[in-house]
């Protein structure tokens, strides 16, 4: 079963960041080559995490507002919130490890 990110624009992203716990959210755009590396890495997670950690993807083009909010300069971006308040940001794609060492870092809240 394959799971499609949930996309934020200006208007979701109030819901989005209200969630407790912690929340992932790319920044990319679809022309963006590792932005398209970055997307079946964050799928994995999404369905690895279930419920537990909220994942969601911006399209920086469609959504300047909130990625300006973010100070985002380079794609893709990944800003991880802990309780609605952003705690981490990732520039560039990585690999799967580090985004789950930093998803756990916040879920077992050794910030």
């Amino acid at each position: 079963m394959k799971m499609s990110l949930q996309e934020i624009t200006e208007a979701g992203y109030p819901e989005f960041s209200g969630r407790p716990g912690v929340a992932v959210l790319e920044f990319g755009a679809v022309w963006c080559p590792p932005c398209k590396v970055l997307l079946p890495i964050l799928e994995e997670l999404s369905q690895e995490y279930g419920e537990t950690v909220s994942i969601a993807k911006v399209d920086a083009d469609e959504s300047p507002e909130l990625a300006s909010q973010f100070g985002i300069m380079g794609l893709p971006t990944v800003i991880v919130f802990k309780d609605g308040q952003p705690v981490d940001k990732l520039v560039g794609l990585r690999p799967k490890g580090v985004y789950q060492t930093i998803i756990e870092r916040y879920r077992e809240g050794n910030i």
